[in-house]
């Protein structure tokens, strides 16, 4: 399969995934042809890419797509207990545990899978798909850290909840980029973190590490975050983690600012190493995380145009991929096979929304 921008389908696409609503309702089965009439009403639900089968995806790995096969598991199950426990003060919100678990036990079954963002999401998901994506590679980092199971729980709890503060403020931000609100909203949105910390405060089964994670995942090393400007010291790991994977999803998905493409906040997040974000994080978030996931169409620095394959794990920004059009915008009538691992003067320029 490989990744479509709904601006490049043409009708008769044969959908390569199961197209899934908020509520869990599937809007389109995988196998089903995408027509036409179809392109316009799934433009509505602010759907930007879909997954395609074709001639051209043949070979695509499908089996490290992570965030994919969590996100369809567990985003219902969340966005539901946190709902009844915003809205009625239920007592459920523990059972979130056991989603925490079920993801922990989907890594710990392959833990060197990387981490290939879909890039399918629509907007009125964003706040829970959000905490599931967090969660998903949050846990993969803290595992791959080598970090205690309890430790690792307690990062996956804390991070499906780091922005149930977001179901206290009145007004829905998430559409929004902040860098366009006023003072007094950005304060008001800023303020998720302390209705997050006040509303499991009191929740006697959640750890102090889940507790400040919700409480701290916006701060930085520098003192620049909030909302008590701590430096390096004095923010716990588990805070530190989930800040870096917040950023990655929040930027990738444009949640409550500007989209940017996968490489693009991957560089964005290493410019910042050591700056902003944990050097030591950093350092395994980069390791783990596919800059140009599968199915992606990506443009070569000898100006030929490919599909990614595959992963090299060792070196997440050098894939394999197949050229499909050569340098002279020729279909290539035999596809080329290249690792870029192996050749190494040839490397990705930029990733395109497919043709």
């Amino acid at each position: 399969m490989r990744k479509i921008s709904l601006k490049a389908l043409k009708g008769n696409e044969k959908l390569a995934m199961d197209l899934i609503s908020e509520s869990g309702i599937i809007l389109m089965s995988k196998g089903s042809t995408i027509k036409k009439e179809y392109i316009s009403r799934l433009k509505e639900l602010s759907i930007d890419y879909l997954y395609i089968e074709d001639e051209l995806s043949k070979g695509v790995k499908v089996d490290e797509i992570l965030e994919i096969q969590i996100k369809d598991q567990c985003q219902k199950t969340v966005k539901d207990i946190l709902e009844r426990f915003t809205y009625s003060a239920a007592s459920e919100l523990q059972t979130l545990t056991c989603v925490a678990e079920e993801i922990i036990l989907d890594i710990l079954e392959e833990p060197e899978v990387m981490y290939n963002i879909s890039g399918v999401r629509k907007k009125s998901e964003s706040t829970y798909a959000h905490c599931v994506n967090v969660c998903t590679l949050s846990v993969l980092v803290a595992i791959k850290m080598k970090l205690p199971a309890n430790k690792v729980r307690e990062i996956a709890i804390g991070s499906l909840l780091h922005d149930i503060g977001y179901n206290y403020i009145a007004k829905d931000y998430s559409d929004v980029d902040m860098s366009t609100l006023n003072p007094n909203e950005i304060r008001e949105i800023k303020k998720h973190v302390i209705y997050g910390y006040s509303a499991v405060e009191k929740e006697a089964w959640l750890s102090s590490v889940s507790k400040d994670i919700i409480l701290t995942h916006h701060e930085r090393i520098d003192g620049s975050g909030y909302p008590f400007h701590l430096n390096d010291d004095r923010i716990k790991l588990g805070s530190k983690i989930v800040a870096v994977c917040d950023e990655f999803d929040s930027k990738v998905y444009g949640f409550y600012t500007d989209k940017l493409k996968v490489h693009e906040t991957i560089e964005y997040i290493m410019s910042l190493s050591g700056i902003k974000y944990d050097f030591s994080v950093v350092k395994i978030f980069y390791e783990s995380v596919a800059a140009y996931p599968n199915g992606t169409t990506v443009i070569t620095n000898e100006g030929e145009t490919g599909i990614v394959l595959r992963q090299n794990r060792k070196c997440p920004t050098r894939p394999i991929i197949r050229i499909v059009i050569d340098k002279d915008g020729n279909n290539c009538n035999e596809w080329i096979e290249k690792d870029l691992t192996k050749d190494l003067t040839l490397f990705i320029n930029d990733t395109i929304e497919s043709y």
